[in-house]
């Protein structure tokens, strides 16, 4: 039987830390394990300690090169989806490689956008990803930028009932 809290662990591809944090097992269902995070946990971002402001939920797909994070205002991206290695569990405790890449959809204009491809090409070259790493997460970018504009599914509406229990 899982636990009720997993943590959350993310890392660059060279194994620094990036995030880390401790979030509630809300739902598991085709799409993948939904997770919440309320305001004032306490994390690590970038290897520092942090506390949420903001409540959100975190959508980790079964075998995806993607997560998908869903907020509510005031954030002002409504998603945002980070490129990353598809996660692998360790009992309660899930661990992602994130790939610089991001998938943002903003709250206010609907607009989609692809952010921090420099940052990808720089950590690409620095890290040498393989050619398989950078297909799969420029594949991955590209199904999220067509999901997010299409309001296709998670993206739609699933979400809203996960996040209405985080943020409350």
């Amino acid at each position: 039987m899982p636990s009720e809290m997993v943590r959350v662990v993310y890392t660059k591809y060279d194994g620094s830390a990036h995030r880390d944090y401790p979030a509630r097992r809300l739902h598991t269902d085709d799409l993948g394990i939904w997770v919440g995070v309320t305001r004032g946990t306490e994390s690590v971002y970038h290897g520092r300690p942090s506390v949420e402001q903001i409540p959100f939920v975190l959508l980790i797909p079964h075998e995806a090169w993607w997560t998908g994070m869903f907020n509510p205002p005031p954030r002002t991206s409504e998603v945002y989806c980070d490129i990353t290695t598809p996660a692998r569990w360790d009992g309660d405790t899930v661990h992602i490689i994130d790939l610089d890449l991001d998938v943002v959809r903003r709250r206010d204009t609907g607009v989609v956008e692809l952010r921090d491809e420099d940052e990808f090409e720089l950590h690409r070259r620095r890290y040498g990803y393989p050619e398989d790493v950078v297909s799969s997460a420029h594949a991955a970018s590209g199904h999220l930028l067509g999901a997010l504009r299409d309001s296709v599914e998670p993206f739609a509406t699933h979400f809203r009932k996960w996040l209405s229990l985080v943020a409350a």
